[in-house]
């Protein structure tokens, strides 16, 4: 799932994915998990201002539904472009 928003001359791309363990370590009994992949471009630029960005919740967990995904990396990156971009804003 992706989508994308414009905010503040930004335009917001979230993409959600599965999240999953590759390795001898993955637990047996560990449910699924979604993680938001955040990409941040200016409006009229095709490249990416960052490289993109992984969130998750707090802790490190994964989120419980793509929907709160969604929510937690447009959350993510709505905050990044105020904190970085927006200096007047209060």
């Amino acid at each position: 799932m992706t989508r994308r928003y414009d905010y503040e001359g930004f335009t917001l791309e979230i993409s959600v994915e599965s999240d999953f363990t590759i390795g001898a370590k993955r637990p047996v009994q560990r449910r699924t998990g979604y993680i938001a992949i955040v990409r941040i471009f200016q409006a009229s630029n095709i490249v990416s201002t960052f490289s993109p960005l992984r969130f998750g919740e707090t802790g490190g967990r994964p989120f419980t539904t793509e929907s709160d995904a969604l929510m937690g990396g447009y959350s993510a990156a709505c905050k990044l472009v105020d904190d970085l971009f927006c200096h007047e804003r209060h």
